[in-house]
Parts: C-alpha cells; structure tokens; sequence
C-alpha cells in the first residue's frame, strides 16, 4: 500500500503518463522508486527524472498539502479506504483527490451522472432539475460537473430534493468555475462533495475537462445525458461511460434543435431512452423506495410568501439560483400549478398550497 504523500508525489511529476502509473507501483514501493527515478526512466520519462533528482515534486507535495490544509481542503490518495471504489476500478484512476465534503466509497453502486449542455434551453433545464430531484429521491447520488447549464441544474434538482449530490470539477477547488456558482458549491459540499483531479491553483484550461468528465463517469453507474449538441463534452462523458462499461443513457429531443443533436445520437446508437427517472431507475434495475417522492417543497417555493407577489429579482435573491435556472424553474412550477403568474411579472404561491407533487 502506498501512501498518500507518495501518490500526490507522483501525481506532481511533469509529463507523467497515468497509464504508466500502474507499471511503477508494481515495481515497488513508490518511495523508494521516486527515489531511484533513473531506475524507471523508461515510464517515468526524462522531464520527470530530472524533477525527481531535483526533489520539486517533493517540495511541491509538501507545499501542496500545508496549502490544502489551511483551506480546509482533503487531499485523499487512491490506496485510502475512503476512496471512491468504482473510480478505482477504472483504467485509469486519479492518484489522489483534492476534497471538499464527504467521501462516501461504496456509492458507486447508487450514482448516476447527469450531465449536458452549457447553453441549454429553459426546457432542457427544466427536465434536468426534475430528474436529479426525482433521483435524489429515490436514494440515488447525482454527479456532475457544475458547470453552467445542464449540470448545474442536476445539482440544484438534487440538493431541492435534500438528497446527496458530487461535483467534479477542470480546475482546482481554490479556482472554482464558473466563479457564480461558489454558493452552489458551498451548498453541495455540506450533504455531498466538490472534488476534482487537479492542484490548488489550476485554472479551469480546456484540456482539463476531457479528464473532468472521464472522473465523472467512473464515479457513476450511469451517465444520463441531457441535451447535447454535436460538439458537447458530455459527450465525452459518454464515451468515458462505454469505455468503463458503464450504463449511457439519453434524453431524446426536438430533430431541429441543436442541442439535441448529440444526445439524439446516442440514441441512435443504442443509448437507453430517459422520459423520466422511472426509465432510469428501469434501466438500473432498481425501484423507489416507498416514501420516496420528490421533496415538496424547494427552494423556489421557499423563496416566495403565500399571497404575496413577489418580481423575479425577489425571488432570486431568496433562493441564490442563477438567473437561467431559477427562469426554468418557475416556468416548471406554474405548469405544476403549484404557483401563478400575475401581471407585471410578479408570481405567487397557488392558493391550494398543494405544491409540487409529480412523481417519477
């Protein structure tokens, strides 16, 4: 078993390959084989023997760990208990972990990804929210990346439904993205996590993400994907779920739209088909625990007064949702019935008070 401070060493190395990772730690300990890094330049590479004789990764690990320290932040290695067992199943697992919140390692087998588009529409949003509510629900953890759009709708859907929620990030914890969504953040990793791959200080670059969405999706048994256009990286969320032999699943949607391009061919590809989470839970073979129906009430509800008018900026305000979510959700809880809108854009609680009630 090797330990953490070695792990996050070895994550620190320039230019190493994960998928060399596996060969040096059957060769030994890896403390004494950062040691004799010449010994493994075959995997380890030049640039990398260089840092090791050097001894920056080691500084830096150091440096790494007093900084996460002071921030409140866990750095887990991947031979710890506590971490999640189904990414460590993957091919190529993170060597550590950087932390916020609670590690629950036998969830894997109750998680579900939903993931999607950026620029989604108000329904796609809509959708999303609901379905990780009604899979939060039923007792399953919803994962995602909490970027703008489909993600953060799945989180929000999640957390109105006080159910557990993991956020894996392209950047580091200390360089949250998109930066609007920190009280989103700070709101998942009370009951779940907000976890990423990367150091302290790492920017969310472009090239992160592909690895962002691969972690995602060993995390999960399924990856739901909602509204996709040809180019989305929940795409590749998708592949990373087939490569690991995992469930892909994917909400169908109008031909002429472009966010539904992707996830329209995933279906022709033989992607199981998500009305709802009834299909999902379907699909996993898994049922609703009785009792189990979305929470009734959430965050946008507990934002406004009965009887009394409040604007969309009121509203907001209360809730902390970003605009295009909260807009959704409205639309979504009118539809419900469970409040109406008044003239001059002003909405209130629905006099029956019977609010949300639909089930998966």
């Amino acid at each position: 078993m090797q330990t953490t401070f070695d792990l996050l060493t070895l994550a620190l190395v320039p230019g190493l390959s994960l998928r060399a990772v596996p060969e040096l730690v059957a060769r030994g300990p890896l403390a004494s084989t950062l040691a004799r890094a010449s010994d493994h330049a075959d995997l380890v590479g030049a640039p990398g023997v260089r840092a090791l004789r050097s001894g920056a990764p080691q500084r830096a690990a150091e440096a790494e760990t007093r900084a996460a320290r002071r921030l409140g932040i866990e750095i887990v290695g991947c031979d710890e208990g506590r971490y999640p067992q189904w990414l460590r199943r993957t091919h190529t697992p993170p060597l550590v972990l950087w932390v916020k919140g609670a590690l629950l390692p036998e969830e894997g087998e109750r998680s579900v990804a939903v993931v999607g588009s950026r620029a989604a529409s108000p329904l796609g949003l809509a959708f999303a929210r609901r379905l990780a509510e009604e899979l939060a629900s039923a007792g399953l953890v919803v994962v995602s990346g909490m970027a703008r759009g489909i993600d953060s709708a799945a989180h929000c859907g999640a957390l109105a439904a006080r159910g557990r929620t993991v956020a894996v990030l392209g950047s580091g914890l200390d360089r949250l993205y998109p930066p609007e969504n920190a009280a989103l953040a700070a709101r998942i990793q009370a009951t779940g996590a907000v976890v990423s791959e990367y150091p302290l200080g790492t920017r969310p670059w472009k090239a992160n993400f592909p690895r962002r969405n691969r972690v995602i999706a060993g995390w999960s048994r399924a990856v739901v994907v909602v509204e996709a256009g040809s180019r989305s990286g929940a795409l590749s969320t998708a592949r990373a779920a087939l490569d690991e032999g995992r469930d892909v699943l994917a909400v169908p949607g109008h031909p002429s739209e472009p966010q539904a391009e992707g996830a329209n061919r995933l279906l022709q590809d033989g992607a199981a088909l998500v009305r709802g989470a009834a299909d999902v839970l379907a699909e996993l073979g898994l049922t609703r625990p009785q009792g189990c129906e979305p929470a009734p009430d959430d965050d946008v509800l507990r934002a406004m007064t009965r009887d009394v008018p409040a604007c969309v900026d009121e509203i907001q305000e209360r809730s902390g949702l970003a605009l295009p979510l909260l807009l959704a959700r409205l639309s979504e809880l009118e539809l419900d019935g469970a409040i109406e809108r008044l003239p001059g854009a002003l909405y209130v609680r629905a006099r029956s008070g019977a609010g949300y009630t639909r089930a998966g």
